[in-house]
């Protein structure tokens, strides 16, 4: 089978993994590397693919198969449609936009050409999840109950990723959301929603009408209930973890020591690392959501999450963003 080539939307941080990634697959070919930076050029050189500064030109380009978007969230959408019109099977980075009308008429293009598009929710693509939701799918904890999800940045961003990412529930807890629904298999019907700005960057977070702390409420289909709490500030490292409670037992998924070691000492006490963040916390992820997506177009089977999942858990999103700006009150999602 010959292999698909593959143009690279965006040289960020996240751009760079994800071209390593694809270079390294043998089912794939880095072919072109689009981004107006210096970032891109430099990128490009080091995987011998083609520099290109405008990513419509990427996806138009007859060498191109299929692309690959981690462009700043604001041109998701734009690139989407264009990439479905060209027939090119899309990778795009969450989420599609900031917003339900934007997201639903990519979608609609997406529907229109039978072009297939997966979200980057690279965390149902981590063994601990995927375990979790194969042994919740058996039966093996019965009927769930309760889920509770933290995460915790070890550092907030910048003053302008703040400004332009869509709020601390598009753009962080989004993660949390589409795992609630990945591994109870429930949808999602009303959320409480509460924020605050109590770390040191809250002037950039409130410039936003953004928080820095949040916690999320959520009411399942069939009477599960679930939390969602959020820091963009930890401090000591990039905390995950997702506990669900069923008739038989739970599941806990998540892990905070990065090195598997741990110091003993009169003055100290016990002693572990924590994982710096989230390209070391979620390297295989990463690196499998791109290689499922490859695989899967190449063989013609339908991709996974879909942006329908990525339009289910904006929807979510966006109603816990509506409620914490009314102080908690109850809102439905759709």
């Amino acid at each position: 089978m010959a292999r698909l080539r593959v143009a690279l939307l965006g040289a960020g941080r996240l751009g760079a993994a994800h071209a390593r990634t694809l270079a390294g697959l043998p089912e794939a070919r880095l072919v072109a590397i689009a981004d107006p930076r210096a970032e891109g050029r430099q990128l490009a050189e080091r995987f011998d693919a083609r520099a290109v500064a405008d990513p419509l030109e990427a996806i138009q380009d007859p060498g191109v198969d299929a692309v690959v978007i981690v462009t700043p969230t604001a041109t998701h959408a734009e690139l989407i449609q264009a990439a479905a019109r060209a027939g090119k099977p899309t990778f795009c980075e969450k989420p599609i936009a900031l917003d339900i009308a934007a997201t639903e008429r990519a979608l609609a293009v997406v529907a229109e050409t039978g072009t297939p598009l997966q979200i980057g929710f690279q965390r149902r693509y981590d063994t601990g999840f995927a375990e979790a939701q194969r042994r919740i799918a058996a039966g093996e904890i019965g009927r769930v109950h309760l889920l509770r999800s933290v995460s915790h940045d070890p550092y907030p961003p910048s003053r302008e990723y703040i400004l332009g990412c869509g709020g601390q529930f598009v753009d962080m807890s989004i993660h949390d959301i589409d795992i609630a629904r990945f591994v109870t298999g429930l949808e999602i019907e009303s959320v409480e929603a509460f924020g605050s700005l109590l770390g040191k960057q809250a002037g950039d977070f409130e410039a936003a009408g953004d928080w820095d702390t949040t916690v999320l409420n959520l009411r399942f289909a069939g009477g599960a209930l679930g939390s969602i709490v959020n820091s963009r500030q930890a401090g000591y490292g990039y905390d995950i973890h997702t506990d669900i409670l069923g008739d038989h037992g739970g599941l806990k998924v998540g892990y905070e020591r990065h090195t598997p070691i741990t110091r003993y000492s009169r003055e100290t006490g016990a002693q572990h690392d924590y994982v710096p963040y989230f390209p070391e916390r979620f390297a295989q992820a990463y690196s499998a959501e791109l290689a499922a997506f490859i695989q899967a177009v190449q063989a013609g089977r339908p991709v996974t999450p879909t942006g329908q999942d990525g339009l289910a858990a904006l929807k979510v999103a966006l109603a816990a963003t509506e409620s914490a700006r009314q102080n908690g009150t109850p809102v439905r999602v759709g």
